[in-house]
């Protein structure tokens, strides 16, 4: 069962409401441009939380990497590589 809808009015450009109506069914409108708004509100989300979380990440919190990620997995590979039976 899919959640309840909502009617909404939206200004869109005459060219892109009749590049929808020729491309898309009639019935098929609606779904077409929630699709659209759920993926563009999706990216502006992941946007948005890569902005704020810039930075975390701490070179003095993660001193095990401080040759390189790729060190650092080498290393833990090789561990595993010498204790295995």
């Amino acid at each position: 069962m899919g959640s309840a809808t909502k009617q909404a009015n939206f200004l869109l450009p005459e060219d892109l409401i009749a590049e929808l109506k020729k491309a898309v069914p009639r019935r098929e409108q609606s779904k077409v441009v929630t699709e659209a708004l759920k993926k563009e509100l999706k990216r502006i989300k992941l946007k948005e939380v890569l902005q704020t979380s810039f930075g975390a990440w701490k070179d003095r919190d993660h001193p095990e990497l401080k040759a390189g990620t790729k060190a650092f997995i080498r290393k833990l590979r090789r561990s595993t590589r010498l204790s295995r039976p």
